[in-house]
This record gives structure tokens, C-alpha cells and sequence, in this order.
């Protein structure tokens, strides 16, 4: 494969996911509070009042704490976000929430760079419930981190195996799509690739990928429509962010 540095590739990390899931939510109720009795601007009273919730040792509610971890994130708390998965995880019986809160955590180590922590709670999200809800986003979010780590043909097999589990989450085939574009197969990544895009994942970075596919298979006139179409998009993200 070329070398990682060639082309600064972001995988999805579980973001945008279907039904039944709705995590990562950056306005969850837990970042509510009460302008008359704190000051607003004091970005501590968040970070605070999770702490409180997470170190409650009483009637664990592991629900809560997969929220707790989700608002973590949210704030780029990312140590703290994995412990809270992590906490949920070992005390729920349910296998599915058990499964949500291990792939959780190995995106939080992700977003620390830390791949083989990240690497083990995906590992850990397969084992618990191999055929559970979140068995797709398992297998792509350890596709991206076996990436990082140059385990090349390793990442390869699980971002095959996410999208058989899911055919329908638009991430996994991104990240196939970056994948056999990497392996040099660029027909096989403008299928992929198009799936996605089929499926609502409507981000610059897809676009651009197609772009490179479709350069490297001589369809110039196409891939340069593309480009200027993951331009604009780029273009309308940054409008979208400065009048935030």
C-alpha cells in the first residue's frame, strides 16, 4: 500500500449512525444548565456536573453512563469518556449496550490516538455480541484503528466484514472505499464509494475519495465534476461553522 502520509485520510468514526442508535448527540441534556443559578461562561460546570455523575458508585445505571460518555466526548473529554464506557460496559447485563459502550470507548482512544486501546475494545465489542446492533460499527471503527497501526490486510477484512454485517451504514463504506483505493483497486473503491454516497453520506472527504478513484481509472472529465462538487461542500461546511 502507499505510504499513510500520501493522503490524509479520515475514516469515519462512527458518526451518523441509523436506528436504533443516537449517539454522539453534542447537545445532549446533560449540557443543560440553569443560567440562573451558574454563570454561563464557565465551561467548568459542565465538565463538573459529568464528574458528579460518573463517580456516583450507588445504583450503577449503565444507560446513564453510556450518556455520561457520549457528553464527554462531546466536550473532547476523551480519558474521561472512556472510563465512562468502560464503567458501562462491565455493569450491564444487556449485550447490545455492552457492545455500544466497548466500540464507544475504543472511538474515544481513537480520538487519543492510543490504537491499540482502541484496537482491544472494538476486539472486546465483537466478542460480547458477535451478531449484536453495533457488530457493523465494531468491525469498521477496528478496520480504521488496525489501519493506524499498519496492520494493512487486518483492516482490510474488517471493513469488508462491516459492510456485510450493515449493508446499509454509510461509513463502512467509506472506509472500504478509502481502502481498495489504497489496495490500487479504484473500480472496486468507486463501488464502494458510491454506495456511501447512496446511503446519505454526503461529506467532502467521500467526494474527494471518488475523486482519486476516478483519476487513477483515466475518467478525468468525471473526477473533475466531482472535485468541484466536494469544493463546494467544503466550501458551504466553513460558511456553516463561521456562523455558528
Amino acid at each position: 500500500m502507499t505510504d499513510r502520509e500520501d493522503h490524509d485520510h479520515d475514516f469515519s468514526e462512527g458518526q451518523g449512525f441509523d436506528d436504533p442508535y443516537e449517539g454522539f448527540d453534542l447537545d445532549p441534556p446533560e449540557l443543560e444548565v440553569d443560567p440562573s443559578q451558574v454563570d454561563p461562561v464557565d465551561t467548568r460546570v459542565v465538565t463538573d456536573s459529568l464528574d458528579e455523575r460518573i463517580t456516583q458508585n450507588d445504583d450503577v445505571d449503565a444507560d446513564e453512563l453510556v450518556d455520561v460518555g457520549l457528553s464527554y466526548l462531546g466536550i473532547n473529554r476523551h480519558e474521561q469518556a472512556a472510563d465512562a464506557f468502560e464503567r458501562a460496559a462491565r455493569f450491564t447485563d444487556d449485550e447490545d449496550l455492552e457492545q455500544e459502550a466497548w466500540v464507544n470507548k475504543g472511538i474515544a482512544h481513537g480520538q487519543m490516538e492510543e490504537w491499540d486501546d482502541a484496537v482491544g475494545a472494538h476486539r472486546e465489542a465483537l466478542f460480547v455480541a458477535e451478531d449484536g446492533d453495533f457488530e457493523a460499527e465494531a468491525h469498521t471503527n477496528l478496520a480504521y484503528a488496525l489501519w493506524e497501526l499498519g496492520e494493512d490486510e487486518q483492516a482490510y477484512d474488517h471493513a469488508e466484514k462491516a459492510v456485510r454485517a450493515n449493508e446499509r451504514l454509510p461509513q463502512a463504506w467509506y472506509n472500504l472505499g478509502f481502502i481498495e483505493n489504497e489496495s490500487a483497486r479504484h473500480e472496486q473503491a468507486l463501488d464502494a464509494l458510491d454506495n456511501a454516497i447512496r446511503l446519505g453520506f454526503q461529506q467532502a472527504d467521500v467526494y474527494e475519495e471518488k475523486t482519486r478513484a476516478l483519476e487513477a481509472l483515466g475518467r478525468d472529465e468525471e473526477a473533475q465534476q466531482v472535485a468541484e462538487h466536494a469544493e463546494e461542500l467544503r466550501e458551504a461546511k466553513e460558511r456553516d461553522l463561521v456562523q455558528e
